[in-house]
Parts: structure tokens; C-alpha cells; sequence
């Protein structure tokens, strides 16, 4: 990305928290629709891959059906960027009563525990709203990482905005974000990671609808190092203005096997969990970037799929 991209990446981001936010609510989602739509109709990198990835999920679609489920998908996704340029203009009331998980229970008991818990979720629907409800509804702080990008003062802005909905944000990069992850779990604490995507290129293999991806490891690894509780979670649209969301069964420490085969493990249990929601609700699966190994290596990318994916919601990342 050339600085001058990177300037304009940032002031385009400050426009959306500057502006996005002070419109009234059916003003954002009639502009959200709208800009999603257009980018839709141009077929752009971004959708491609989208489409790409929907076809891993829903393999007996048409081409008809991917175009339908592409469009949903690109308007699901503007949906969480109204949001989240609104969410630091939303009242108390407006959080609390925007969000509705199934089975929260696995949460709650395992916060009153003391053993701590780790909370990983995929790209679906809008953490970032499922994370100020818990901060405002739970009344729970938690600590999360995020990807640096550039230029410095877009992660800055990201920074901020996280931590003005109440969450501690570290660096993905640096190598600190693990012992400080494990101390907040050991002391209790709660932990929440977006998981679906390996930064650190060094992740763990998994089979994720039928073919080979790669996971970060890091959850499995501070579950395993600290005895804290591993809890997938699935976010999803539905046509109301609130969202809809499931805190899965707890992923066990396997008894036997070397801490990789266990890492693994937990690792591939986490991405059947969230195959499970984003089957359900693929259009609000936002990846738009390549995931599966055989479109990260193009020799090895059946059908021609292994094209350039468009920058995600940006500022995720777990160790």
C-alpha cells in the first residue's frame, strides 16, 4: 500500500467514526445497503473471493445462488461497518438491547469459576457489538489483539475505539500479546480472540468444510497453559435490528497426546464449531480474503480460485 493509499485509508475510516455516527439509524443502514450494493454490481476482487469462499460452504449453489449470497454477504458486511462507526454513539440501552446470545450460561458459569475464559470467534456477524454488550450488559472487561496496520494512526484509531467500548487491545505483532493473554486468564479474566484466520502464517492445519485451512494456534495454546475455559462463538444477522448470537460448548483439553496433537486438536473442534454457524448463516460470514491452502498456494488452487481477496474488517488478529 503506497503512503498515499494509506492516508486516504485512514481519513476514509475518520470520516466514517466523524460522520457515519451522527446520522440518525435509518439513515447509516439505507447508506450501508447502498454502498454494499455498489460494490457488489462491480465485482470487484473482494466479492470474487467472497463468492469464492461461499462456494466452499454451500457447494451445491448455482451460480445464481453464490451471486445471491454474495450480495447478502456484502450487505451483511457494510452492516457491521454502520455499526461500527455508530457503536461509540450508541447509549447503554441501545448495546444491551442490540445483541441476544443463546446459551450463555457456558459465559457466565465460567467467569463465576475464576478459571478464566477464552472466548474465539470467526468473522461472522459483528464482534465488536457482541464484545461492548458483554462490557456493558456482563459488565465484564476483556482483553483482546489486533493486527497493526498502516499507516500508524489508522491502528491508533482502531485502538481507541476498542478501548472506548471498554476491551484492553494489544499488538498481534511484538511477541508480548501470549504472556500477557495468559496472565489475565490466570488471574480470571476474560479473553476474546477472532480465530478463523491464521496472521502468523504458522498456524494449524485444519479440514474446514472439506478442505485443508489453517487456524491460529493461540487459543488452544492458552487454554492448554493456563486451565482456562475455550468457548466457541457464533454471531448472526437476522432481519431485525438485532443481533443474534451462540456461546458453544466448552472445546476439552484432550487427556492424552503431546501439547501439538492437543493444540491441534482443539483447534480443528473450534473450526467444526464455527462451520456449524457459518453453514448456517453464510452471508454473514465476512472473508473476504483467500483461507483455504489451496488458494494461498495458486498451484494448487482447483478451478482457478485462487484469486487476490480484499482487505477484512480490519484491526483483528489473535496470537
Amino acid at each position: 500500500m503506497s503512503p498515499t493509499t494509506e492516508k486516504l485509508t485512514d481519513a476514509l475510516y475518520g470520516l466514517g467514526w466523524s460522520t457515519v455516527k451522527k446520522l440518525p439509524e435509518p439513515a447509516a443502514v439505507r447508506l450501508g445497503r447502498t454502498i454494499a450494493d455498489l460494490a457488489w454490481k462491480r465485482r470487484g476482487k473482494g466479492v470474487l473471493r467472497l463468492e469464492a469462499n461461499y462456494a466452499r460452504v454451500v457447494p451445491d449453489a448455482s451460480p445464481a445462488r453464490l451471486a445471491e449470497l454474495s450480495k447478502a454477504g456484502m450487505r451483511s458486511y457494510m452492516r457491521y461497518w454502520m455499526e461500527s462507526f455508530r457503536l461509540p454513539a450508541w447509549s447503554k440501552d441501545r448495546i444491551r438491547n442490540g445483541f441476544v446470545p443463546d446459551d450463555l450460561h457456558h459465559l457466565t458459569d465460567g467467569l463465576a469459576s475464576g478459571r478464566g475464559v477464552i472466548l474465539a470467534l470467526p468473522h461472522l456477524g459483528n464482534w465488536d457489538l457482541a464484545g461492548a454488550w458483554v462490557t456493558t450488559k456482563l459488565q465484564t472487561p476483556f482483553t483482546t489483539v489486533q493486527e497493526r496496520q498502516k499507516p500508524e494512526s489508522l491502528y491508533d484509531r482502531f485502538v481507541a475505539y476498542r478501548s472506548g467500548l471498554g476491551m484492553e487491545v494489544l499488538p498481534h505483532t511484538g511477541g508480548s500479546a501470549f504472556g500477557t493473554l495468559a496472565r489475565r486468564l490466570r488471574a480470571g479474566g476474560l479473553v476474546c480472540l477472532v480465530a478463523d484466520r491464521d496472521l502468523s502464517a504458522s498456524g494449524v492445519e485444519v479440514k474446514f468444510f472439506g478442505e485443508s485451512a489453517r487456524m491460529p494456534a493461540g487459543p488452544a495454546a492458552l487454554a492448554q497453559q493456563t486451565g482456562a475455559l475455550l468457548l466457541p462463538v457464533t454471531l448472526w444477522y437476522d432481519d431485525s435490528p438485532v443481533m443474534r448470537g451462540r456461546v458453544h460448548a466448552p472445546v476439552d483439553v484432550p487427556e492424552t497426546g503431546t501439547r501439538s496433537e492437543k493444540t491441534a486438536a482443539m483447534t480443528q473442534a473450534l473450526a467444526d464449531a464455527f462451520a456449524t454457524g457459518i453453514a448456517d448463516h453464510p452471508q454473514d460470514w465476512h472473508m473476504l480474503q483467500r483461507l483455504w491452502l489451496a488458494d494461498l498456494d495458486p498451484a494448487k488452487a482447483p478451478d482457478g480460485r485462487a484469486g487476490e481477496g480484499a482487505p477484512g474488517r480490519a484491526g483483528e488478529g489473535s496470537p
